[in-house]
């Protein structure tokens, strides 16, 4: 089993700044893919960042210069640094990784449980 646990939600007011941390434990071969993903009520899912094994990134235009993706591959650790937050980013956001469970198996994509942004004053 994999799981993706995420940490780092909470009620910032505008302006402020938030870091969410995603870890992926469990029987684990390798991880390709990781990424950010938000969903505000009542709209679908969309995604924030993206970032591959060896480091290149993907932003939606709304976060780029404000959200930042990184990862620590020895921690199976993804990681999204949002600031200059504003009431439109208020969403619960989702990790996502792309993740082999063998050495011969395809990659399998697995998702977090989800953590609340509420950005507010």
């Amino acid at each position: 089993q994999v799981q993706l646990v995420e940490s780092g939600g909470g009620l910032v007011q505008p302006g402020g700044s938030l870091r969410l941390s995603c870890a992926a434990s469990g029987k684990i071969f390798s991880i390709n893919g990781m990424g950010w993903y938000r969903q505000a009520p009542g709209e679908e899912r969309d995604l924030v960042a993206t970032i591959t094994s060896g480091g290149s990134t993907i932003y939606a235009d709304s976060m780029k210069g404000r959200f930042t993706i990184s990862r620590d591959n020895t921690k199976n650790t993804v990681y999204l640094q949002m600031n200059s937050l504003k009431p439109e980013d208020t969403a619960v956001y989702y990790c996502n990784a792309m993740i082999r469970t063998d050495y011969s198996g395809p990659n399998y994509s697995y998702w977090g449980q989800g953590t609340q942004v509420t950005v507010s004053s």
